[in-house]
């Protein structure tokens, strides 16, 4: 299967570019994989270049996971990165898809500075 870059997912939901994204489309149309690596890129695009809001982020995060044509790297993860993000927007997309990372992989506690984070069940604040 293909895979895409940030560059790609970014041009199809933001769609700010009609050339880029016809080209996204047809590149994807037979299929593509997003890594977790492109997809907090994704949402770390929409957040700072973009303006996105964190709902509007986690229906993009959402559009993804049920887009026909892409399959999201551990989209089980995702989704589980999905709901804690809606929860605790605060802490971030990209944050709650590490902690769901390291969580399937059974390397908890995820030891962490951060305040927000460190709220969510699986974490240890670092002091």
């Amino acid at each position: 299967m293909r895979a895409v870059d940030t560059n790609a997912v970014v041009r199809l939901l933001v769609r700010d570019d009609a050339k880029q994204a016809r080209a996204a489309e047809e590149f994807t149309a037979s299929g593509a994989w997003v890594s977790h690596l492109v997809l907090a890129e994704t949402a770390w695009v929409l957040d700072a270049r973009y303006e996105r809001s964190a709902e509007q982020i986690a229906t993009a995060v959402e559009m993804l996971l049920n887009h026909k044509d892409l399959t999201l790297q551990d989209a089980d993860v995702v989704l589980c990165a999905l709901e804690q993000f809606r929860k605790r927007p605060k802490v971030g997309f990209s944050d709650c898809l590490v902690l769901e990372i390291a969580r399937k992989a059974g390397h908890l506690p995820l030891g962490t500075f951060n305040r927000d984070l460190s709220r969510c069940v699986g974490t240890e604040r670092l002091k």
